[in-house]
Formats: C-alpha cells, structure tokens, sequence
C-alpha cells in the first residue's frame, strides 16, 4: 500500500465552490497527482466541540453553514459516501494518543470539508470522514492531534487540514485587487517555516509570526495547518499550491506535505 502525503488546504469564503479562481484547480491537479486514497480524513474550524468528534455517518450530509450567499450555493451537494470503518479506526489512534475521542453518528460535511474536497474529487466518490476540532486546540496540541492520527496516511487515507492561511474577516474588502502588505508578510513566514520543516516555529507561531493576531484573530483557521504538518512524514519535501490573496486579506495558499510513496512493511 502506499503512503499518502497529508494537506493543508485554505477553503477560503464559501463562494469558493463556485468561484475555483487559483486555488481550484491546484486542489484539482493535486489530487489527480496522487494515488486514489481509500478515504479522505478532514479537519475543519467550522466543527468545534468539547472533546474530540468523528463522524461515523455512512451517508455525510451536505451542511450549507453560511448565510447570505447567492442561492445557487444552497443547491450544491456533495454526495460523497463516509467511511465508518476509517472513522473507527481515527477513534481508536485518537484514544490511543490520549485524546477524548467519540463517534459522532449524524454529522455531514461543512463547508470547510465539502468545498474543497470538491475542487479534489468532484465525482463525490472518494469517502470522507470528517474530525471536529477540541475548543482547547492550540498549535502544540495541534501538532500532536496530527501526529496521533498520521498512521492512517499508510493506510492509503488522505489527512486534510481545512482552514485559510490568513483569515481576518473585519478586513474584507470585496473589490480589493491588492493584497495588504501584513497578509503578504505573514504569508512569506508560513512559507519559510513549513518548507525549513520549522515545527516549533508552526506550533508557536503568535510569538514567531509578524503580524499573526492580524493575520488570525482567532486561532482557529490556523490550526489545522500544524494538524496537517504534524501527520506529515518528518522531513518530507513540501510543495507550495499558491492561491493567491483574496479580499485583500483571505490568503488561499495551500501545501502538500511530503510524497506518495510505499508504506513500510
């Protein structure tokens, strides 16, 4: 079997389903890089609970959780089948890692997980599992809640952290052309951090980061970048998909961390 890369994607505003700009098709080209994974396990800010939850829904129901969009986004689904098996076996490395983890058997996909993975797979036929993120989640717990779960990764399941690279809303600007100067600084730090493999400088970024209470003025579109690192291969080559800043603000620069490559015996 072959090992899968893990992924930190920016979803960006939900009109990313329909407006790919960048971003799209460099999920797109990505995921037909790779081998078929035998699910896709995500992470998204727009599920946060008390302890840890798995959806062990067969059937994901598409969560259209936003407000005063164009119509034609409340009429997407995305049909693609869950994986209990895969859910089942997230529960018990999660458990085994020392998280308080617990089967979740009704919740579909938000749009933090459908969006992109439907730039990825837009046949809705690969299974997706979706993780929530523990309101107690920073950058080391982060790290550590990727690392629990990056056996699935030679198990042929693809690990996604779902949120945006810069993500401060109180700044949007619709009809912004350039990108404000702290987005573009924060940007070139994330950079720099992930492909020097600078974990601590990822898990510690309010202290390493310029700008980084701007760039996120609540942590949780950060974290699932850490999430994604930590279920990485150490020192793994890590690609840059550049999306682009949106809004003035909204960075949609996503990473492939390490290579598709044979699982060990």
């Amino acid at each position: 079997m072959t090992r899968l890369p893990s992924l930190f994607v920016s979803h960006g505003a939900p009109t990313f389903a329909t407006e790919p700009g960048r971003a799209g098709p460099l999920l797109r080209d990505t995921a037909q890089s790779l081998p078929r994974p035998k699910a896709v396990l995500i992470l998204s800010p727009h599920w946060i609970t008390r302890d840890v939850e798995v959806s062990t829904a067969a059937a994901p129901e598409t969560i259209h959780d936003f407000g005063g969009f164009p119509d034609e986004l409340y009429q997407i689904q995305y049909p693609a089948p869950g994986s209990p098996e895969v859910a089942a076996r997230a529960i018990e490395l999660l458990q085994a890692a020392g998280f308080k983890a617990r089967a979740n058997p009704s919740r579909g996909l938000d749009h933090g997980a459908w969006v992109p993975v439907r730039h990825m797979y837009p046949d809705a036929d690969v299974p997706v599992v979706q993780v929530s993120m523990p309101h107690t989640l920073d950058g080391e717990s982060a790290l550590a809640f990727g690392r629990a779960l990056a056996p699935l990764a030679d198990e042929g399941v693809l690990i996604i952290g779902s949120g945006s690279l810069t993500h401060n809303l109180y700044e949007f600007r619709g009809g912004a052309t350039e990108a404000a100067p702290y987005a573009v600084e924060f940007v070139d730090w994330a950079r720099k951090a992930v492909r020097g493999h600078d974990a601590n400088a990822l898990s510690h970024y309010l202290e390493s980061a310029p700008h980084a209470k701007r760039a996120h003025p609540t942590p949780d579109h950060y974290l699932p970048l850490p999430f994604a690192y930590g279920a990485a291969p150490q020192g793994g080559e890590v690609k840059v998909l550049d999306g682009g800043i949106l809004y003035g603000m909204l960075a949609m620069e996503s990473y492939l961390f390490g290579d598709a490559q044979a699982a060990a015996a």
